[in-house]
């Protein structure tokens, strides 16, 4: 009987656990700066690949 409580315990206390949620904010402002500070990066990184153009005869 003492296995059993013991078993329904864990079984609780490991589904109540399951039911835990961490929710994380980020102000709207910093991640929208922080993606076009990524996207103007990537941009540059593009831009640099390209060959140069010859000049015009």
């Amino acid at each position: 009987m003492r296995t059993l409580n013991l078993c329904c315990g864990l079984i609780l206390f490991t589904l109540l656990a399951a039911c835990v949620t961490i929710n994380i904010y980020f102000p709207a402002a910093a991640a929208e700066k922080a993606a076009d500070k990524i996207i103007d990066e990537v941009w540059q990184l593009r831009n640099s690949d390209k060959p140069a153009l010859p000049p015009a005869k």
